[in-house]
């Protein structure tokens, strides 16, 4: 079997997380995701993981060091990985997608929910520390931001999409038929 690299785009909590839970608990796989190198710098410099503060740092070291900063980094680390299915989770602009569309099996999957369960997936989780007592205007404010502006551009150039408007168990479903899929 060929090393299969599925990448994760997705507007704010449409289940890209959820869904490379599940992968990596079901088949052992590697796992990146673009926000882990932001949040390891804002653990060094000893700064809140909040949303707001990893947009900046993410601007700041994109304007300083190029857009495609994260995308080599990941790009390599999912080539260098050993297992036989890496996910790659947080791709959300254009320049992501560069260095990973040139690895071999590499797919791009567009997970999609609602305005309305993504708010209610927001509020349940603890991802973020500013997460729990968010209004739904906050909400609304956060997809502005400058890191998920182009989400949806990155989206369009997806060939795989998954409908995450169901059930976890619907959810899985999908990803179990796509993991199938693409091993054939």
């Amino acid at each position: 079997m060929n090393k299969l690299i599925l990448g994760f785009v997705g507007e704010i909590a449409s289940g890209k997380g959820e869904a490379c839970d599940y992968i990596i608990k079901k088949h052992n796989t590697g796992y990146f995701r673009f926000s882990s190198i932001i949040r390891d710098v804002l653990k060094r410099l000893h700064l809140d993981e909040s949303r707001e503060t990893m947009q900046k740092i993410s601007l700041v070291l994109r304007e300083n060091f190029g857009q495609d900063l994260f995308a080599k980094v990941i790009a390599k680390d999912a080539e260098n990985d050993s297992h036989n299915i890496v996910c790659i989770d947080g791709i959300r602009r254009i320049p992501d997608i560069k260095y990973l569309q040139e690895l071999p099996n590499f797919h791009l999957i567009n997970i999609d929910a609602d305005e309305k369960f993504r708010f209610e997936r927001i509020i349940k989780r603890t991802e973020n520390p500013d997460d729990k007592n968010k209004t739904f205007e906050e909400f609304q404010k956060d997809q502005q931001g400058e890191t998920e502006l182009t989400i949806r551009e990155v989206a369009q150039q997806a060939t795989i999409k998954i409908d995450n408007n169901g059930t976890i168990e619907d959810l899985k479903k999908q990803i179990d038929d796509l993991i199938t899929k693409l091993n054939n």
